[in-house]
């Protein structure tokens, strides 16, 4: 390859690299806020929603995943109560076909939210934008509307300029790119970074009684 020609894949990394920088400045408060909600949700034993379409249903099934599992350091320990609410495929395929799709959260929320419970939506452009079916990600909107109305916490994790979504949440977090798939890549990266710093926590809070973080997380490895 011509050294001159330019690199997709370089070109890709440096975006990748620019938006990580500027998440870091704008958004390090945020994020360790919502390691302090999910801390307190697991802590009192509240239940955590989560709410994703698309690609970012994968992403809300792999956080509520890690929610249950991977901040426990034995199977003696408790994780926290997520669910996931793209998952039960019969149940949502018969709530689309029966009541529509734009409600798909809301009604699931109906059974299973408690009092406490903590929303994450996760949405590419936070509600704005429209394909054939209308409006994106209105589903997800109203869930967590349903939970602010019944007091409950919500996080949002978003893209592009954040959409409606960033100023509907207790917790909003934004990757400010104009791109899919970096949009998309960063949710799963910022997932994980919360999960660890939620696990490191608890571990301090076990061991100390205090919710203080050490200055080095030996769960990556420093």
């Amino acid at each position: 390859m011509d050294q001159n020609q330019s690199s997709y894949a370089a070109n890709f990394l440096s975006q990748v690299g620019d938006i990580t920088t500027v998440i870091k400045v704008l958004y390090s408060q945020k994020l360790d806020q919502a390691v302090d909600v999910l801390f307190e949700a697991w802590k009192e034993g509240r239940s955590v929603f989560i709410m994703g379409n698309g690609g970012s249903a994968s992403t809300a099934t792999h956080l509520a995943a890690d929610l249950a599992k991977t901040i426990c350091e034995s199977p003696e320990d408790k994780g926290i109560k997520a669910m996931a609410l793209a998952d039960n495929i019969p149940l949502v395929s018969a709530l689309t076909n029966d009541w529509g799709w734009d409600n798909i959260y809301v009604n699931q929320l109906t059974t299973y939210y408690t009092n406490g419970g903590v929303g994450i939506g996760i949405s590419v452009h936070g509600g704005s934008g429209t394909d054939i079916a209308g409006k994106w990600s209105q589903n997800i909107m109203k869930g967590l509307q349903y939970i602010k109305d019944r007091g409950g916490q919500t996080i949002g994790l978003s893209g592009f300029d954040g959409g409606p979504m960033k100023n509907l949440v207790d917790v909003g977090i934004v990757v400010p790119a104009e791109s899919t798939p970096i949009v998309e890549g960063m949710h799963v990266v910022l997932h994980h970074l919360i999960v660890f710093g939620l696990k490191e926590k608890i571990s301090h809070y076990k061991k100390n009684g205090n919710y203080e973080f050490t200055q080095t997380s030996h769960f990556f490895g420093s």
